[in-house]
């Protein structure tokens, strides 16, 4: 149970799904192989370092944690891992994290991924979920981040191309989340969180998230238009966006909370596949 505990402090899932993304910045990045060493020192800083920021953010919205129902179990809200446990668990993954990146991949990863854990773990966690509707959108540039990062690992530099990796991310990042707290509004309401819904009412936020889907399908084109990838992308994006926009759709006609849901999940599978298909569209093309 304790080790349980301290896995889900990292959030795996999403680190998972951000390790995918930073793979992609890799070998997009990469005009040949990539060393294995790289590639491991790559994935164990940046994982690290994510799950570091992870596990801050349960310390931090441990009150909110305890108020709200899909994040009532988590082990800091519950007192199974206590506040001190937290801290050094977050501080040892981080410091050993940013550590590897620094000595084993180069300085720029590093530097880059330490922004990113302070933009998640203390801008956004610390202040911007507390203090605006946007908070999603502000604080999605950290969460957008893994892109880059692996690009960087690779190329030593911020190549424009990476930096429109995030864009997509970041453009994303609203409708996915927006989705969940729509579905999700009591407890954002009980917890007294800003969240878009609370704020400005559940069919604004569809609108929202309709207009931000819109937009996002546009900027995944961008891609094949500057000839980063090929036509086997550009017809997985359309698809991927296609299938989104019916979503986002349904979601702002109907009234049925589990559409929200439903959207929430798909947005999830939509990212996975939508970066699967660029390095599908890398190898074949």
């Amino acid at each position: 149970m304790v080790a349980r505990d301290y896995l889900e402090l990292c959030k795996p899932r999403v680190v998972l799904l951000m390790l995918l993304t930073a793979v992609v910045g890799m070998v997009l990045a990469s005009p040949g192989a990539i060393s294995p060493m790289l590639c491991l020192a790559t994935m164990i800083g940046i994982g690290f370092s994510a799950s570091a920021a992870a596990a801050i953010n349960h310390l931090v919205d441990k009150r909110i944690d305890a108020i709200m129902a899909r994040t009532q179990k988590r082990p800091v809200a519950q007192g199974r891992v206590s506040e001190k446990q937290a801290i050094i668990f977050a501080m040892i993954l981080g410091v050993v994290g940013l550590a590897i990146l620094g000595y084993y991949v180069n300085y720029l990863t590093a530097i880059l991924t330490f922004a990113t854990l302070i933009g998640y773990a203390g801008i956004y966690t610390g202040y911007l979920k507390r203090a605006t509707p946007q908070n999603i959108v502000i604080g999605g540039l950290a969460g957008a981040a893994p892109p880059l990062l692996g690009w960087a690992s690779v190329s030593n530099q911020m190549h424009p191309y990476a930096l429109l990796l995030v864009l997509i991310i970041f453009t994303w990042t609203p409708p996915h989340f927006w989705a969940l707290a729509i579905y999700r509004y009591e407890d954002y309401k009980k917890a007294n969180i800003p969240m878009l819904p609370v704020t400005h009412g559940i069919a604004y936020t569809k609108l929202q998230v309709l207009l931000y889907t819109v937009l996002l399908v546009l900027v995944t084109i961008l891609p094949y238009v500057v000839g980063m990838c090929g036509i086997i992308y550009l017809v997985a994006a359309l698809g991927l966006g296609a299938r989104f926009l019916y979503w986002a759709w349904r979601l702002y006609r109907e009234e049925a909370p589990v559409i929200a849901m439903q959207t929430f999940k798909y947005s999830i599978i939509y990212l996975m596949l939508l970066f699967v298909a660029l390095l599908g569209d890398h190898f074949i093309s």
